[in-house]
This record gives structure tokens, C-alpha cells and sequence, in this order.
């Protein structure tokens, strides 16, 4: 299978292209192509120290055509991993069905219910497999989480808070051109991971949500929408508080501060669920800053979410819920291959069903809170029902 990845940003950098080399590696998947608008983007991934490190003699092709070209090259049931902000997300996924393609999305999917609506019916016509990549989902204190709650050893979720900032060098990258009161905000973009998470663990819906936005500056002059404070309810009346920001202090020893804290109750007895998600036990000092984006001579490091390991082969292996997460949807896509388009339709179905994998159909909540979210904040945090 032939993967083309739309967009070589951050994620790309952190998490896809190292995840896709690594299937690769393991004879999984053939030659990778990556686009982007800038040359000198897609340079500076192909000259990534640790990916080069990592993966020695893997290369992509590098491709700065419109993205449309790139799609329309690939033979049918390829895979295109959609990489790009927010805003852009639907165009290039409805692109790359109407070329037949199965696909890979960045959260979240997109903006509008009725954009996901459009693209779940394109894609289930033609039997493909859009996946959207809910990393969190594969982390293993919710999966664990989520087998517990749902055989009732939590009771039924009451009242929760969360929170996800990331640092304060976010602002410097390439979010200061994009990341703009008239496109996204904290909530929309990092928010969305616990809302998803709460309905994934729960199978709860929420109901209304409430974002009140403050707005602040890039280094460039553009404004966004850099701090916001939600209130989600839920359809049992439960109430999710998340916070969310682009300002995390860079000095601050993780790689950034999320947290989520379920109070829950049975009718007589109460139970409690807490991950403490920036912090996985581990305080390293080095003798010298080691470098990069955030980075301090002392560290809290999560060996959670995506690593380099040395395991004895050649390069790094990655390891973390993050590439378990993109590798499941790439997994899926090959599982399509050779099957017939009632075959496919029919592993799309038990997909949705199993709620593993976020799919257009089965976490379409996620785009119904942020499109009532997108409206809350423009209003000044009006409370927003949610249209299901």
C-alpha cells in the first residue's frame, strides 16, 4: 500500500512519518510520498536528526504540487493521512475519496456535522475507511479506564474536570498563520481530545457546551483565540469543565500539562477516576539542555505517547499510544485490500460498531460540540445546544 501524507507540520514530524516508517520496516506498506506547500518544510523533515537516526535509508518523496495532484496519482484503495489544520481538513478528505482513497485524518475531522455527514456517506458508497486519529483512545489507562466503566465498577460519571495546555513555543511555529480567531481555537483543536475520551470511556453524549475565549497574539500580529474555559453537559446531566491553551510556560519541565479528573457515583457510594496525564513517573537532569522546541536541562519525559527506543535493531523503534494509534488506522486500511466493495462496507459496519477506531459515524458528537463550541465562543461563552 502506497501512503500519501498530506501536510509535513508538526505531527508529521512527531508522530505519522515515524509511524509509517516504522510499518515500512516491517514490510507493511511500500513507498511514502509527503506534500506540502513549502519546500523548506518538507526539507526540514527529511533532515530531522532523530527520524534519520531512527530510520536510516528511508526516504519519502517530497512533493510541493497541490495536494489534489499528489491524491489523483495514486492507484485506487491507497491510504492519504490528512495532516493539515483544522480548517482544511474536509476538502482534502473529500478529495482523496473521490479518488477512491482511504484515509487517515488528524482530529478533528472537521468543523460542521454536516460535513462529516457528507464524508461518511461518500466514504461507506465507495467502501473506504476513513480514521480519525484520537490518540488517546490508545493509551492504556483509557483503555483500561474504559472496560471498567462500562462494567460498572465506576458507577455513572456526575462531574469532571480536564485540562491540556501546551507551551508557549506552539505560538512560534507555523499555528501563528493558521491558528486564528476566524479558524480555530484551544477548545476546538486540543479540547476535542477529552471530550472524545469522556464519550469513549463512558458512552455518554454531550448535550450543550459553553467556551468562553480570550483572546491573545502571535509573534506575527495575528490574534486567536489562545486560552479558553468549556463547560460540557452531558445527556445524563453530568458536567465536563476543560480548559485549554497555547501557553504552558516553556521553562516547565513536561512537554506540556493535561490532566483529567471523573467523579462518579452508583446511587450509594461514590467512585473516582484521575490520570494525571503529563506526568508518567519519570524525572530525568541532564548535564546540558539537549535541545529543541520546550526543552529544559531538567525534564519530566512521558515514555507514553510516542519514544524512540533501542531495542538492538537497526535504528530506533517507536513505541507509545500514539503510534499504536496511527498504526491501528493504517492496519484497517490494509485490512480492505483484496475484499470486495460488499465485503468492505461490511468491516466499515462492525468498525463503527466496535468503537474503537473513531469513525465519521461512530464520534460524530465530536464535531457537533465544536460546531455549537464555535458558536459559543464567538457569543462570549453563551451556553449552545447540541445538535445531534
Amino acid at each position: 500500500m502506497q501512503i500519501a501524507i498530506i501536510g509535513g507540520g508538526m505531527i508529521a514530524h512527531d508522530q505519522i512519518l515515524p509511524t509509517i516508517y516504522q510499518m515500512q520496516r516491517l514490510g507493511l506498506v511500500g513507498p511514502v510520498e509527503v506534500c506540502a506547500r513549502h519546500a523548506e518544510t518538507l526539507e526540514k523533515l527529511a533532515s530531522s536528526d532523530i527520524i534519520q537516526r531512527a530510520f536510516p535509508g528511508h526516504l519519502f518523496q517530497a512533493r510541493t504540487q497541490p495536494y489534489a495532484e499528489v491524491i489523483a496519482g495514486l492507484p485506487p484503495r491507497q491510504l492519504v493521512v490528512v495532516a493539515l489544520p483544522d480548517d482544511l481538513h474536509f476538502d482534502a478528505v473529500m478529495t482523496a475519496l473521490r479518488h477512491d482513497q482511504h484515509v487517515l485524518c488528524v482530529k478533528p475531522l472537521v468543523l460542521t456535522v454536516a460535513q462529516s455527514i457528507e464524508i461518511e456517506n461518500e466514504a461507506r458508497t465507495r467502501g473506504l475507511v476513513v480514521g480519525i486519529e484520537y490518540h488517546k483512545r490508545f493509551d492504556d489507562r483509557s483503555l483500561l479506564a474504559r472496560r471498567r466503566y462500562q462494567s460498572g465498577l465506576f458507577g455513572e460519571f456526575k462531574l469532571g474536570t480536564a485540562c491540556l495546555l501546551e507551551k508557549w513555543y506552539y505560538r512560534h511555529s507555523n499555528f501563528q498563520n493558521w491558528f486564528t480567531v476566524d479558524a480555530s481555537d484551544a477548545f476546538t483543536y486540543i479540547g476535542c481530545h477529552y471530550i472524545d475520551l469522556v464519550a469513549f470511556v463512558t458512552g455518554l453524549r454531550p448535550t450543550s457546551v459553553s467556551v468562553y475565549g480570550i483572546k491573545d497574539k502571535f509573534p506575527n500580529g495575528n490574534e486567536g483565540w489562545l486560552w479558553t474555559d468549556a463547560r460540557v453537559i452531558w445527556n445524563n446531566g453530568a458536567c465536563l469543565n476543560v480548559q485549554n491553551a497555547l501557553g504552558f510556560p516553556d521553562a516547565a519541565p513536561g512537554t506540556n500539562m493535561q490532566s483529567l479528573t471523573m467523579y462518579c457515583s452508583n446511587g450509594q457510594v461514590g467512585g473516582w477516576l484521575h490520570h494525571s496525564d503529563q506526568f508518567r513517573g519519570m524525572q530525568y537532569c541532564y548535564t546540558a539542555n539537549p535541545g529543541g522546541d520546550g526543552m529544559n536541562t531538567y525534564a519530566e519525559p512521558s515514555p507514553d505517547y510516542f519514544q524512540y527506543v533501542d531495542v538492538g535493531g537497526p535504528g530506533l523503534t517507536p513505541v507509545g499510544y500514539g503510534y499504536r494509534s496511527t498504526a491501528y488506522i493504517v492496519e484497517r486500511a490494509l485490512e480492505m485490500q483484496g475484499r470486495d466493495l460488499a465485503a468492505r462496507q461490511q468491516l466499515l459496519t462492525q468498525w463503527d460498531a466496535a468503537g474503537v477506531m473513531a469513525t465519521p459515524a461512530n464520534s460524530r458528537y465530536n464535531e457537533a460540540v465544536v460546531e455549537a463550541a464555535r458558536q459559543s465562543i464567538r457569543d462570549g461563552g453563551r451556553m449552545v445546544s447540541i445538535q445531534s
